[in-house]
């Protein structure tokens, strides 16, 4: 096993609040503009999603508030850890993402952070919508409920 196969099976990082918080209306999967010492810390699982979020500028989407810790080895040449990263996405991604964003109450948010099968670094996205206080409550019923069907079967 390769040392890239071996960080494409272990680096696999969630924002698990996003689905409780969030409706998905749409998923993409994103590449990530990085330095060395930025991967090196992915690789090592030194990061935090769960206050980020995107926004489309002039020049492509950007991803914001999301913490890459900063490289214990690095030197002088180390990153600054909530610096504003852009995302790439093909151009018609983009445009579907601003059309989608005229609606009241979208956001872009980060999904999942991931090394894919090459050793790059993948950020999966979700446009999304804001849940109410009751939807919330739905949401915490029903995996009650299955939680305890499961528990009947076994």
């Amino acid at each position: 096993m390769s040392t890239k196969e071996k960080f494409a099976s272990t680096v696999n990082i969630k924002n698990k609040s996003a689905s409780f918080e969030f409706f998905f209306i749409e998923t993409f999967t994103a590449g990530i503009v990085l330095q060395g010492t930025e991967i090196k810390s992915i690789r090592m699982q030194n990061v935090n999603i769960n206050d980020g979020f995107c926004y489309i500028n002039d020049n492509g989407l950007w991803i914001k508030n999301m913490h890459i810790s900063k490289y214990n080895e690095g030197t002088y040449n180390n990153h600054d850890p909530l610096k504003d990263r852009k995302l790439l996405l093909k151009k018609r991604e983009i445009y579907k993402i601003s059309q989608l964003l005229i609606d009241k109450g979208i956001t872009i948010i980060p999904i999942r952070l991931f090394i894919n099968d090459k050793g790059l670094a993948k950020l999966e996205i979700a446009v999304a919508k804001g849940k109410k206080l009751y939807d919330k409550r739905e949401d915490i019923k029903t995996k009650d409920l299955k939680r305890e069907l499961n528990r009947s079967f076994k």
